[in-house]
């Protein structure tokens, strides 16, 4: 298996992408249960652990993060690629924990999560200029 210098293409562009869209729809969500949670499907007493309104500061939170970090993928940085595991994970537990209120928009939101965390982990590392290796 030889390992080559790349820049980030292919599927970290679209975790990239992807961290970008998902950071997107959660801060949608974020707001959405702070300003106006009647729109989703579950009572108050079906959340985990917070009301609407912590839990809609929780999503808009990690929006975001999601959204600003995009850009280290983008630069290539390796640290970037932990970040956007971490936060993909973060975002994926924090709409499994979200799903009774809005079931089909948290599975789809966990699924581009699992995307995500697929993209970055197709990369093995960083080279001595700082940018990502790809596996060829």
């Amino acid at each position: 298996m030889a390992v080559a210098k790349a820049k980030p293409t292919g599927w970290v562009v679209l975790a990239g992408i992807l961290m970008i869209m998902v950071g997107f729809f959660q801060s949608v969500a974020g707001l959405t249960a702070i300003f106006d949670p009647g729109i989703y499907v579950a009572t108050t007493d079906k959340l985990w652990l917070l009301n609407y309104t912590a839990w809609g500061w929780v999503h808009l939170v990690i929006g975001l993060v999601l959204i600003l970090s995009a850009g280290s993928l983008f630069a290539g940085k390796l640290w970037g690629k932990f970040l956007a595991i971490t936060l993909a994970v973060i975002s994926a537990v924090a709409n499994f924990s979200y799903i009774w209120s809005y079931p089909l928009w948290s599975i789809v939101i966990i699924a581009m999560d699992i995307y995500i965390i697929y993209g970055v982990a197709m990369y093995t590392g960083e080279s001595e200029d700082g940018t990502l290796e790809s596996i060829k």
